[in-house]
């Protein structure tokens, strides 16, 4: 399973659910007596179904640091285990969930069979379908340089990270049933004013440091000339973002969708 920091976590989901929560409804979270966040992270999407409902939710995940942070900026419970091997009896929980978990395990039905294992009521998973992603930038280089990198990732990354239309089958190969799919859009905007994080992601891009935190992907499916010379346009494309930015010029859009699905538990 890859390994996410913080600060990454919190730059990739910030503002996601701010605009509306319509996609989260058949999870029926004002319903919830007692939900379970697998691969919780910093909190993120935790905050949102403790803010939806009245119901206890415990965080999960396996690494010890994403916790601590989950635990000192929400203020519920967490708990450290293995999405596939979850530390919990049969029942425990009403409502078991996750958010883009399973994009980043090498067998997500193993994970999804636990969860059903341990939620009495209802499974439910959003998950980016990151073959899907729309950009557009007021630095035309930077759409046709991120097409021909997702494109090389998905290639190379070892995990299927655009389930999509399989998702609702991985449900029911782990016996869930009346399974529902709703799409939610996340929209990120870079426009001025520019905050801290902005700056540093065209900093990021203008030092090449973006991509090559994806060079062993990448490296996967690119020689090492044709690696050396996407970086040089990589980089040559983040010098003229920061120009742009640094005359208030810059603007990107970027349009992530997550499909939302939702199972029941079959009777045991």
């Amino acid at each position: 399973m890859r390994r996410f920091t913080a600060e990454y976590l919190r730059r990739t989901r910030e503002g996601m659910w701010d605009g509306s929560r319509a996609a989260l409804s058949a999870l029926a979270l004002p319903t919830r007596t007692r939900i379970l966040d697998v691969g919780a992270g910093t909190g993120e999407l935790s905050r949102v179904l403790a803010a939806e409902s009245d119901a206890e939710v415990v965080c999960l995940d396996a690494d010890p640091r994403l916790l601590g942070v989950a635990r000192d900026e929400t203020g519920l419970p967490v708990v450290a285990g293995d999405a596939t091997r979850l530390p919990f009896e049969t029942d425990a929980f009403d409502l078991v969930v996750c958010q883009a978990l399973l994009v980043n395990l090498p067998t997500p039905a193993d994970a999804l069979c636990e969860f059903a294992r341990v939620s009495s009521d209802s499974v439910a998973a959003v998950e980016p379908d990151n073959a899907a992603v729309g950009v557009d930038s007021t630095v035309e280089r930077e759409v046709e340089l991120e097409r021909r990198v997702r494109s090389a990732y998905l290639d190379g990354v070892a995990t299927d990270v655009a389930l999509g239309d399989t998702l609702p089958a991985l449900f029911e190969r782990c016996g869930l049933r009346d399974v529902r799919t709703s799409r939610y859009h996340h929209d990120k905007r870079v426009e001025p004013p520019y905050d801290a994080g902005d700056v540093e992601d065209a900093k990021r891009k203008a030092t090449g440091e973006g991509l090559d935190a994806h060079e062993t992907e990448l490296r996967r499916v690119l020689s090492a000339d044709a690696y050396d010379a996407l970086r040089r346009e990589w980089r040559s494309m983040g010098r003229t973002v920061a120009e742009q930015m640094h005359a208030e010029e810059y603007r990107r859009a970027e349009v992530v969708p997550f499909d939302v699905v939702v199972g029941r538990v079959a009777e045991r």
